[in-house]
């Protein structure tokens, strides 16, 4: 049995097995406790028996005006619990907290160009490619940004792709 609750301070000893996936981004701790202490509500764990850490998911929620939108920051689920719909469980979280509660226009991530599995799994989940965002990993890696329009974005305008790709410094940070 799963349980998915809010992430607290002493999951951040718990969940390195998840984060050692090459794929998944680390980050420093100061960063964890401010999106814990800043969004709670977009900070969620999937615990299994015994407490085990099966996967994590944080966000938040930014942007101005039309561009109001939650953002997934890192959804990550450890190897041996994969394929068991739970990224998926921990995206609808993210989307109605985004939906009911921010009433954000989209819900948008970055995912590395390379990494198909996470591509293919996106748009299962009913996200598009928005635009590509040019040398975006410290690796220097491409990485899409995909979207996906929520409720209030009756007409989907935030999802119709650009044209071109862009540059890191092109992107809105609000």
């Amino acid at each position: 049995m799963t349980t998915i609750r809010r992430f607290t301070c002493d999951d951040l000893f718990t969940f390195n097995d998840v984060n050692m996936d090459v794929l998944t981004e680390t980050y420093n701790m100061h960063f964890y406790l401010q999106y814990m202490a800043r969004w709670p509500e977009y900070y969620q764990l999937a615990e299994g028996p015994g407490g085990h850490t099966m996967g994590y998911i944080m966000g938040k929620a930014e942007g101005l005006g039309e561009k109001w939108h939650g953002h997934v920051t890192a959804v990550s689920v450890a190897p041996e619990f994969r394929r068991q719909q739970l990224a998926g469980k921990l995206m609808d979280l993210l989307e109605e907290v985004t939906d009911a509660t921010h009433h954000g226009y989209f819900v948008d991530l970055f995912v590395r160009v390379s990494n198909a599995v996470a591509i293919g799994m996106y748009t299962k989940f009913g996200y598009s490619v928005y635009r590509r965002v040019l040398g975006y990993y410290s690796s220097e890696e491409d990485a899409f940004d995909m979207r996906k329009a929520m409720s209030r974005d009756v007409h989907k305008k935030s999802v119709v792709p650009l044209d071109r790709p862009i540059q890191p410094y092109e992107l809105e940070y609000d």
